[in-house]
């Protein structure tokens, strides 16, 4: 995806990678340790690791034997003020559709 944003959502769309995701916010960890928990080969879990740190919510090491990932908070800024964004816009969409409700019938509806 060349839209960073969307490969970010993209990359959290997935339970796997969002339990990656959420053990990285505890601190750096190797690929075996992060593999652990999950029901799938060290592989799968590279593989999905590889999709957050594409999307830039993770980063690896660059140790030779050792990568350790460690999560990228500041990659989900980007996320957190789009869906404000959208939160702010469709609050005031639903407050305006309140108040058009709530007017008196056959009287004049504010907002007009």
């Amino acid at each position: 995806m060349t839209d960073l944003l969307s490969a970010k959502f993209a990359a959290l769309a997935d339970p796997t990678r969002r339990a990656i995701l959420a053990r990285l916010a505890l601190g750096e960890t190797t690929l075996s340790d992060l593999a652990k928990p999950f029901d799938m080969t060290v592989p799968a879990v590279a593989k999905h690791l590889g999709v957050l740190e594409r999307a830039g919510l993770v980063t690896r090491g660059q140790r030779t034997t050792v990568r350790p990932a460690s999560m990228q908070g500041e990659a989900l800024a980007e996320m957190t003020e789009w869906i404000e964004r959208c939160r702010h816009h469709w609050e005031g969409s639903f407050e305006r559709l309140a108040a058009y409700l709530e007017a008196p019938k056959g009287g004049k509806r504010r907002g007009r």
